[in-house]
């Protein structure tokens, strides 16, 4: 793994608000206010990928000011972008009050104060956002360009600000498997991918470069890809002519992304990393086996075994007693639940 994981409930009671504030002090100069700060709850994952810093936050109630005094003092003249998965924020920079809710896309620069604020700092409610650092000066576009989407609210849940939603969503449920070898890499697609986000927003992309068109290009068919995994239908075809260009094409994109490896063999990995995640879920233990690689596309029960065996080293029976075994020792006990037939259970089922 990368990068630095704070939760507050490792920290003991009195230390927690100084110390969730000196990690995201390690990012951008500020000062926190909290109603809540000798009783604080939150959590912090934050990232270091190359040019980019990444940042996933839930807290209670915290008002982040950025001074003119600060400014002064110090900038590293970053944009700050910041995706809410809550409502109840409001942000004061660049001449503008804006509200924020889930999924809403928001751009300050740290070259200019704000004032980040709850909407009601009374409430003991969490506020969850993730949030990017990229130097301005990695941006195809002068500062005078971009001020005009600084404070705007702008959705995340469509276009290229679904994409750009996604892959961070994405980007922090892979942490445990990110290595300090990925961290340039990794930070080279998000300054590409918020360049691109950018540039469509302000219709600027002729500024991008052939590497940054073809990097979000290759998100945006990750993305295309994940939402339509259970599609018996999906192969290289359809995926090229759903984005308008030929199979050739999009094979040659690919590899030069992922050398080595096909979009036929990345598909198929990302099944059976589905097919992994169900059988790990207490929710989905009374779903027979079959029926969850049926779910994937792995429509035969012997590719199925063979396939999950080879990537995993276990058969999926004993991956899915294994892991619900494991999850059930870090757990209370459930109680017994009737299923349908009016029988009860409390034994994950392996059977096909």
């Amino acid at each position: 793994m990368i990068g630095t994981v704070f939760r507050s409930e490792d920290v003991p009671a009195a230390d927690r608000f100084d110390h969730w504030r000196e990690l995201i002090g390690k990012t951008r100069a500020n000062d926190f206010i909290s109603s809540h700060s000798a009783d604080f709850c939150g959590e912090l994952t934050l990232l270091q990928l190359g040019p980019a810093t990444v940042m996933q936050t839930s807290f209670l109630p915290t008002r982040f000011i950025r001074s003119p005094r600060m400014v002064n003092s110090g900038d590293r003249e970053l944009y700050h972008l910041t995706l809410m998965r809550d409502a109840g924020m409001v942000l004061d920079h660049a001449g503008r009050s804006t509200a924020f809710g889930p999924l809403d896309l928001h751009l300050a620069d740290s070259s200019r104060p704000y004032d980040f604020r709850p909407l009601d700092d009374r409430e003991r409610r969490v506020v969850r956002g993730l949030g990017v650092d990229i130097p301005k000066a990695m941006l195809p576009l002068p500062p005078q360009r971009v001020r005009e989407l600084l404070n705007r609210r702008m959705p995340g849940h469509e276009g290229v600000g679904a994409l750009l939603t996604d892959f961070l969503v994405g980007l922090n449920r892979q942490t445990e498997n990110l290595q300090p070898s990925d961290a340039p890499r990794v930070g080279r697609v998000v300054v590409d991918l918020v360049a691109a986000w950018i540039c469509r927003l302000l219709d600027a992309e002729a500024v991008l470069s052939p590497e940054t068109r073809q990097q979000a290009l290759t998100e945006q068919i990750r993305v295309f890809v994940r939402q339509n995994l259970h599609e018996p239908e999906l192969t290289p075809a359809t995926i090229a002519a759903a984005h308008h260009i030929s199979v050739s094409y999009l094979h040659r994109i690919f590899q030069q992304q992922t050398p080595g490896e096909t979009i036929a063999a990345w598909i198929r990995g990302q099944r059976l990393e589905g097919a992994r995640r169900d059988l790990a879920d207490p929710a989905l233990d009374s779903v027979p086996i079959h029926a969850v690689a049926a779910r994937w596309n792995f429509p035969r029960a012997a590719d199925f075994t063979r396939t999950f065996r080879a990537a995993y080293g276990l058969a999926p029976s004993e991956y899915r007693l294994k892991a619900l075994n494991e999850r059930a020792q870090t757990q209370p006990r459930r109680t017994s639940r009737p299923r349908a037939g009016g029988h009860e259970t409390e034994s994950p089922s392996t059977h096909w």
